[in-house]
């Protein structure tokens, strides 16, 4: 007979690229430890980037956006996936793109979660050796404005906040807007100001009105007097948003624990995406997010939306990837306005084995 203990903790510090709060998994089974219980957190001896903890368990560094779309990777700490696939997970907040992008060029972090997007900028932008090999949802963004924008066109001679004007979620937003006849610097201005949970205070500077929001800062927002014009599904259509990118050389040289990341992440899908498992995900959401009952609702609703929230088995949407391409293509300018395929930026290799593993 053996136990499983499994310890969760916190931890809070600065760096001058980005704020980090770490939440630690770690697992023990006593019977495989021939009845030895290891002290947990501990970090053991630096090799390649990484730590080994005292346990045992490999430490991988994962950088996120704080919001829903973290779910799986919640879900997966709290049932122990990671764990059981001999992980330690060091989670770290990150306050925007740039601070993102940054962070994981310099070695600061082996896995990042956002908006893939972000990994075609490194690849073109910035000549990183960057690769996706996941996906996970659908951005689940909703364009909110002042009460008194009541479309699209009011937008002229405003503010639209954004995280980083060349990347991801703006890029919507400025297709949106060119779509009605308005242009960046000409009829209306992008003001970057960082990641949704920054921008829930868009509302707040001196003359914004317009941004994109995902939960639960899209809610947080409304309550605060925002109204929505929509969510991107329908306003833009389908677009891969969240996915899973790191440096191709980390990923060649630690493929067999890559493998096990991803298998434990799409355990962590599926037991967000459980109907079975639904108050349970309530109660991370409401504990991770800091959320009430009321908006960990609305923000595990829209989690399930198919398109729009999580993907199954946080894949890859195709449909989506392609405009993904094809909107960088359009606003700015890349590939001489013609979208290539993906194949030079994604690799999913490594998510067929991983499926393969949970199968």
């Amino acid at each position: 007979m053996s136990n499983r203990i499994l310890t969760m903790f916190a931890r809070r510090a600065t760096t001058p690229a980005f704020s980090v709060a770490v939440f630690t998994t770690t697992a023990c089974v006593l019977a495989l430890l021939q009845g030895c219980a290891m002290p947990a957190g501990s970090a053991g001896e630096k090799g390649t980037g990484m730590a080994v903890a005292a346990t045992g368990l490999e430490t991988v560094r994962v950088n996120v956006f704080r919001g829903a779309s973290n779910a799986p990777i919640y879900m997966a700490i709290e049932t122990g996936a990671f764990a059981r696939r001999g992980i330690q997970t060091e989670l770290q907040f990150t306050p925007s793109s740039d601070a993102q992008r940054d962070g994981l060029a310099n070695g600061r972090f082996e896995i990042a979660h956002a908006a893939i997007d972000n990994a075609i900028a490194m690849v073109e932008g910035a000549h990183q050796d960057v690769v996706i090999v996941a996906g996970g949802d659908g951005g689940l963004n909703e364009l909110l404005v002042l009460p008194e924008i009541n479309r699209l066109a009011d937008l002229r001679n405003r503010v639209y906040v954004v995280d980083a004007p060349t990347t991801a979620y703006a890029l919507i937003g400025r297709k949106m807007l060119k779509d009605v006849g308005l242009i960046a610097g000409r009829d209306y201005t992008l003001y970057p100001i960082g990641g949704s949970e920054a921008r829930t205070r868009a509302f707040e500077t001196a003359n914004g009105a317009a941004t994109l929001l995902n939960p639960p800062w899209n809610f947080i927002a409304r309550d605060r007097g925002a109204k929505s014009l929509g969510r991107t599904i329908d306003l833009y259509g389908p677009y891969q948003a969240g996915g899973v990118f790191l440096q191709r050389a980390w990923a060649r040289t630690h493929s067999a624990l890559l493998v096990r990341y991803l298998a434990a992440y799409i355990e962590g899908c599926r037991a967000a995406m459980d109907p079975a498992q639904h108050d349970r995900v309530i109660e991370v959401l409401k504990r991770e997010l800091k959320l009430d009952s009321r908006i960990a609702d609305l923000t595990y609703r829209d989690l399930m939306m198919p398109g729009h929230g999580l993907s199954r088995d946080c894949s890859i949407d195709q449909a989506g990837l392609r405009n993904v391409l094809a909107l960088r293509a359009d606003i700015e300018g890349q590939w001489g306005g013609v979208a290539p395929g993906p194949e030079r930026y994604v690799d999913l290799n490594y998510y067929d084995q991983a499926i393969a593993l949970v199968r």
